[in-house]
Formats: structure tokens, sequence, C-alpha cells
């Protein structure tokens, strides 16, 4: 969220309330900019009109890699590089190449989701976050609502915030 933008945040204490305000603000034709919750809320993606995470498939797809690596850095090893005759067993044996790329699968997919999740959700560690209301983390949810991003007056919000439940409706602006 850049400096210098002005919202209007609409304070909830429930979370059945908060699901039917959204979808009357939105029936309203609100453009609702993010709503923050102390804990999950169940439907609320759905009335966000948020879509499925890709965040399985790139987890399937850094696993993928690490079978390969796994495997293929194995078969090189023990296999072209330094073969050894262990037991009168197999170079290349790969039952016993099993848990090395069990581990390497599930060490790059959750990684890999880790780096991807943060680079999406622009997460730096030296990135301030802006605290919309202190209560969010408590038991309060808070609809933030954009001013630049809707074509209805700064009232006009107001009162649709208000009449959808919300127990406050106030004002911030982030320099």
């Amino acid at each position: 969220m850049d400096t210098g933008k002005n919202y209007i945040l609409g304070v909830y204490s429930d979370e059945d309330v908060l699901i039917k305000a959204v979808k009357k603000v939105k029936g309203a034709g609100v453009k609702i900019e993010e709503v923050f919750s102390p804990f999950p809320v169940h439907g609320l993606d759905e009335a966000l009109g948020y879509k499925r995470s890709r965040l399985t498939i790139v987890a399937f797809m850094f696993g993928a890699l690490g079978t390969t690596l796994a495997l293929t850095m194995q078969f090189w090893m023990l296999g072209v590089d330094w073969p050894m005759i262990i037991g009168g067993k197999n170079f290349a044996s790969l039952p016993t190449f099993v848990p090395v790329t069990f581990e390497l699968t599930v060490l790059l997919s959750a990684l890999g989701m880790v780096g991807t999740f943060f680079a999406v959700s622009n997460l730096k560690p030296y990135k301030q976050p802006r605290i919309f209301d202190v209560r969010i983390t408590d038991d309060k949810h808070v609809m933030a609502i954009d001013l630049a991003t809707n074509s209805s007056k700064k009232d006009a919000i107001k009162k649709v915030l208000q009449d959808s439940g919300a127990v406050e409706v106030n004002e911030k602006t982030f320099e």
C-alpha cells in the first residue's frame, strides 16, 4: 500500500456480521481493499471474491525438482562418480535412495513455498507493516476501503458501512 492514501475503516465485532457486511458493501458498488481479522473466517474468501491459491502447484513443482535433484545426485555420486560395491549390491540401487529422495523433496517443497509466498505477498524483512487498527490482532474485524479506488463519496461509503452493522467507522491516512 502506498503512502499518502486515505482509507475508511469499518470495525466489526462479529464474524457473521462481517460476512454479511462484505456482501452488502460489495452489492452497493464499493470496492473493498482488504479485510483484516484476528482469526480465519470461513467463507470470507468467497465473499471477497478471492480465487483459489496456486501455491499447491508451486509446492508440487518444487517437490518434483527436489525428487529429480535427489535421484540425479545419488545416481551420479554412487553409480558413476565414485561407485562402491557394498555387500555385493548394485552401484545404484533405488530402494536405498528413498530416504534421501523423500527428505530433499520435502525440503525443497517447503522452502520453495515459503519463498514464493514471501515474493508474491511482497513481504520483506525491512518493510514496515501498515497497522489499520491495533484491535485486529485481538478481537475486532476491520474492513479497509481505499477512497482513491472508489467512485462513491466518503459520506455514502460511511453510510453503507454503518448500515451493514459496523460498530465503528473511522478514517485513516498513511503518510
